[in-house]
């Protein structure tokens, strides 16, 4: 499975109104023109995920159809580990925008802030975590010439914006020391369960816009078996006794926690009525009692940590 982000209307880095679907390279191209057709305008895929070809013809045939036009569309995507280095980054990029069949990414993110050992993606693409004999290898590649790659891709034109994703407080007031272009979005981890109030604070201090993933919490992990056997945010007594008290779905409510936040939301559903509800979040407001009541169900659970990949991946330790 793959994701892509699916936006309505406005294309400003950092706005709160996102939705996401789980897409398959089966589907992948329907779904992309089904979307931009229904008047999303916002793509948020990755090479880890596979699919951006596919992706990639959704938004052709949309733009050959007279949907838009490929100013009208923001599309973001990300580096992958295995090509963080300096001559790798724009190799991989110009890769990437080939595939999508487009000329420049409005976003384009550093994944993680994990440097694996380079594959040649003639060799295997997405080439994921693991080597060949399914071991990780990790490359000693700093972030700071990652960085300075992805300012290349800004003066080259390859990318609008550049960000960060999956990085904690540290690694990005050390990329801010040296960054000639400033990360513009940070894209993490962020629901009731883990709800990283210093970390929002600190990105809000410094003008960079917070994106949210897994504002489900469990539900996103349940199919993968990496649940960790925790209770469903969707079904959690506190979030059902709120949804009923505003007439709204339980999922919208822990979408408006988090926009009333500041944070952007980009939901997974692969109905589109979901996504038509998902969308509407923002048409009504929680009590700040309410927000406290689901902030206080944190418990730090981080469910996308690839500690558990590997012991030497511990990027949130």
């Amino acid at each position: 499975m793959a994701s892509i982000v699916l936006k309505r209307t406005q294309q400003k880095v950092g706005d709160t109104r996102f939705v996401q679907i789980k897409v398959t390279k089966s589907t992948c191209a329907d779904t992309v023109y089904a979307a931009i057709k229904a008047g999303y305008r916002l793509l948020d895929g990755a090479g880890d995920y596979g699919n951006e070809k596919e992706a990639g013809e959704g938004v052709r045939r949309a733009i050959a159809d007279g949907l838009v036009k490929r100013e009208d569309l923001f599309i973001t995507s990300k580096l992958w580990n295995t090509f963080h280095a300096h001559d790798h980054v724009k190799q991989i990029t110009k890769m990437q925008l080939g595939l999508w069949g487009i000329d420049y990414f409005d976003l384009f993110l550093v994944h993680f802030p994990v440097a694996l050992r380079y594959v040649d993606p003639s060799h295997r693409y997405p080439p994921e975590w693991f080597g060949d004999d399914g071991k990780v290898y990790l490359q000693n590649t700093p972030m700071h010439e990652t960085w300075g790659a992805m300012e290349e891709l800004v003066d080259e034109g390859l990318a609008k914006n550049i960000g960060l994703s999956n990085c904690q407080g540290s690694l990005i007031l050390d990329v801010l020391r040296y960054a000639k272009y400033e990360p513009q979005v940070l894209q993490v981890e962020l629901h009731p369960y883990l709800t990283q109030e210093a970390l929002v604070k600190l990105c809000k201090t410094f003008s960079i816009a917070v994106t949210a993933y897994s504002s489900f919490g469990p539900q996103s992990y349940v199919e993968l078996g990496v649940d960790k056997g925790t209770p469903s945010l969707l079904k959690h007594n506190v979030t059902s006794a709120m949804a009923k008290a505003h007439g709204r779905t339980e999922a919208q409510v822990l979408l408006r926690w988090a926009t009333q936040r500041g944070v952007a939301v980009i939901p997974k559903s692969n109905d589109l009525g979901r996504l038509a509800a998902n969308l509407d979040c923002n048409s009504f407001d929680l009590s700040e009692s309410e927000l406290a009541a689901l902030g206080a169900l944190n418990i730090n659970l981080r469910l996308n940590d690839p500690a558990d990949i590997d012991g030497r991946l511990a990027i949130f330790a």
